[in-house]
């Protein structure tokens, strides 16, 4: 053999060994991954805290540092002379309505005028040539105050002089359901506390103002509701809507509306004022005292059950804490009266709503707002009913659970799929996972970590359960709207929608489902600014309901746009023909061609909308056909606690869940990983402190968020694909069902191995000590 033919062999062997690429996912069902992955990975992606503009001047905000107080005077003289400072600006400086409110009741001014009603609250912002210079003139900034007792008790709220002009009380719901003289053969009775939880977002808030030529101002901002953004900054400004653009930059993840309004609304009055763009980044601490907070719940329960522990009637009263003003409250107080009962089966139901103001931070919009707080507690009544009758909790729970067709306590009927008894026996069937070994090399897994724990002996293995139950869209009568346009181009397909990318797939969505329809590999998604049409907040599921049925539809428009031509060419309809990857086909086989070609140069576009239907407000006794649809989740926690000192170690939580369809299962996997992590922070650590109003330690190492370390193995055991008819896809909204459900079920597991009543969240060491040890 010569040695050019043994050249040629062994390059055609390692050109045949060359592996094959594996073909890239693509259309609805796949695990496409996300289209910024690679720049988030690389820290090339465009965060709010990146921008930069010619001539860019630098803002602070001046924050209360009391809870309460009436403010005297305000002298911004000493700030003004400061070298490098170029505007000063207080609440006489907004020139529109002094009051805004997003997503809620109008009741938040954008600088303190008369009144403080909150630590935190933004009195001053200045705009100067260097960030720290803009910090000392804020500082210097003199406020002359009459420090005022605060209201913190929610309880003492409905006999305190009012915080507000429209007093204390936000919203009272009472619902009344069936026969108020029913009773059970047992009583279980429960005082419960939830602690405030803080959205704690990657990012803290940031955001650039760059005035216009015709008077308005752009701001950039990492908002998720631009156009509610837009309206509320237009009133402020004094400015018709059209003069204020938002443009959405990298949002580094929301579990909320992680927005503070209180530096964003005075960043487009600096620009507006110097004429020069305006730049803010927030510190962390500024973050914590800026953005709104879960609202911290009191409720108190009293449930009947017969002797077979099916429940007879539930009584109830919740009073959320809503702080200084309403925003959301109103929302969140309607779903924790709606699903106070939990996803079961209550013939009869009394429940007291309260959301009052205190001079606490501001609660709003966070994950399961409503549905988290009264999930644990109803939940450990449950627990309570079973301990009381000697039954197996999961035994009671499978009693009483909800399905389709049977009716909530508002009077709506159940109509999408409620696999409830489903999902719950599948996590109760789940193997357990195997005890801990009582050996040296094996301590860190018990509670508290390396050499956190006491003898290995103290420790207790505990197994619970919680269901939770959470509402998709906005309710009680929201017009829930989205507008897509998609557009073909060169074997090209783009995506115009202002929902935003807030880390919940919304992009890469749009990009399967365009790729589903019309059989283009290459999808872009078109920046989101409030020059294209509304699509509405990134909260509840919405945007995979209602912004991608808008995108579907459109896509489908533009599909009969591409088959019709060759329909008509053969004598059929567009029914008749199929594309699939990337190819068009008649039923019979006579027309065969590739989309390209279809394409043939043509530019084609079309736009569609998405609205659900319509639901109504709750009416004066709490019934209503408030929500469009629902979503549930079961989960079994396993915990190990040590029952001498307190300490939790959460060993594994198997996840069942009511998703519709499966979409993008990657995608799926993390949201409910990611929801399940944030109900363990709920459950465990994170509450932040506000003794006396004042915000305690608010920064990253005073506020214990769970790390990697923290988190516990999660086995998604059951995804049940029953698809929602009423929704596109019939997909349902997964992020905050398992939010809702592990507090519940990792409380119960707590209650199973110490027997202590474990009614606060999150849950405190001494809770976790059990009795006569």
């Amino acid at each position: 053999m010569s040695n050019d033919t043994a050249t040629a062999e062994a390059e055609g062997t390692a050109e045949a060994a060359t592996p094959v690429p594996e073909p890239i996912p693509h259309g609805l069902g796949e695990s496409l991954p996300p289209a910024d992955a690679r720049a988030k990975t690389e820290g090339t992606f465009p965060y709010a805290a990146d921008l930069w503009a010619e001539g860019l001047l630098w803002a602070a905000v001046l924050r209360s540092p009391h809870p309460h107080a009436r403010i005297v005077s305000i002298d911004t003289t000493h700030a003004r002379e400061m070298p490098g400072v170029r505007a000063v600006i207080t609440h006489e400086d907004v020139p529109g309505t002094p009051l805004h409110g997003r997503g809620g009741r109008a009741d938040r001014p954008v600088f303190a005028s008369d009144v403080v009603r909150h630590h935190g609250e933004p009195l001053a912002a200045v705009a100067a040539d260097h960030p720290d210079t803009a910090r000392m003139a804020a500082a210097a900034v003199i406020v002359e105050y009459e420090v005022l007792d605060p209201v913190t008790d929610p309880e003492h709220a409905f006999e305190a002089e009012p915080l507000h002009p429209d007093g204390n009380l936000i919203r009272h719901i009472p619902l009344r359901h069936g026969d108020p003289d029913a009773a059970g053969e047992i009583v279980v009775e429960g005082l419960y506390r939830i602690g405030r939880q803080d959205p704690a977002p990657i990012g803290a808030e940031a955001g650039l103002a760059v005035p216009r030529p015709d008077g308005g101002v752009e701001l950039y901002l990492a908002s998720t509701d631009p156009h509610g953004d837009r309206d509320t900054a237009a009133a402020c400004y004094g400015l018709p809507p059209e003069q204020v653009k938002i443009v959405v930059t990298g949002v580094p993840g929301a579990t909320a509306d992680r927005e503070d309004q209180g530096f964003q609304l005075p960043l487009g009055l600096l620009a507006l004022k110097t004429g020069c763009p305006v730049k803010l980044t927030a510190t962390r601490e500024e973050s914590f005292l800026g953005h709104t907070h879960r609202h911290p719940t009191l409720l108190r329960y009293r449930h009947h059950a017969d002797a077979e522990g099916r429940i007879v009637k539930v009584e109830a009263q919740i009073l959320l804490d809503a702080g200084a003003y309403a925003d959301t409250s109103s929302d969140a107080l309607a779903a924790a009266v709606a699903f106070a009962c939990g996803p079961y089966v209550v013939p009869n139901a009394f429940i007291e709503g309260w959301a009052v103001r205190t001079n606490n931070p501001p609660s709003g919009h966070v994950r399961g707002e409503g549905a988290m707080q009264v999930c644990a507690a109803y939940e450990a009544q449950m627990d309570k009913v079973a301990k009381k009758l000697g039954l197996d909790p999961a035994e009671v729970r499978l009693r009483n659970v909800l399905a389709t067709g049977d009716v909530l306590p508002t009077g709506q009927t159940v109509t999408c799929p409620a696999p409830v008894a489903e999902l719950l026996q599948a996590v109760r069937d789940f193997p357990l996972p195997a005890l801990p070994k009582d050996t040296p090399e094996d301590e860190w897994l018990l509670p508290g970590g390396p050499e956190g724990a006491g003898e290995p002996g103290a420790v207790r293995r505990g197994v619970g359960y919680g269901i939770g139950m959470v509402h998709m869209l906005g309710a009680e009568g929201a017009d829930e709207v989205s507008t897509a346009t998609v557009k073909v181009q060169d074997g090209v397909a783009t995506v115009l929608c202002a929902a935003v990318e807030t880390g919940q797939g919304f992009t890469t969505l749009a990009r399967q489902i365009v790729q589903d329809t019309l059989g283009v590999d290459e999808v872009q998604v078109a920046p989101v600014d409030t020059d294209q049409p509304p699509a509405g907040p990134g909260c509840r599921g919405r945007h995979t309901w209602v912004s991608g049925g808008a995108v579907e539809r459109a896509a489908k428009m533009v599909r009969t746009q591409l088959l019709q031509p060759l329909a008509h060419q053969f004598g059929m309809s567009t029914e008749l023909l199929q594309i699939a990857d990337g190819k068009i086909t008649s039923y019979d086989g006579v027309l065969s061609t590739t989309v390209g070609e279809a394409l043939d140069g043509k530019e084609l576009w079309a736009t569609a909308q998405c609205r659900p239907h319509p639901t109504e407000p709750l009416d004066e006794a709490g019934q209503g056909d408030a929500f469009v649809g629902m979503a549930f989740c079961a989960i079994r926690a396993v915990v190990d606690v040590d029952i001498e000192i307190g300490s939790v170690r959460v060993v594994e939580l198997a996840v069942a869940q009511d998703v519709g369809r499966v979409l993008n299962p990657a995608q799926l996997t993390a949201r409910i990983e990611a929801g399940v992590t944030q109900g363990v922070g709920i459950a465990l650590t994170e509450n932040l402190r506000t003794p006396r109003g004042l915000i305690r330690h608010p920064d990253l190492t005073g506020y214990a968020l769970p790390t990697a370390l923290d988190a516990p193995d999660i086995r998604i055991v059951k995804l049940v694909e029953e698809r929602d008819v009423v929704a596109p896809f019939g997909a349902k909204a997964v992020s905050a069902a398992p939010v809702v459900a592990s507090p519940a079920a990792v409380a119960s597991a707590v209650r199973a191995a110490t027997g202590r009543p474990v009614n606060r969240l999150p849950i405190r060491p001494q809770a976790a000590v059990a009795t006569g040890n």
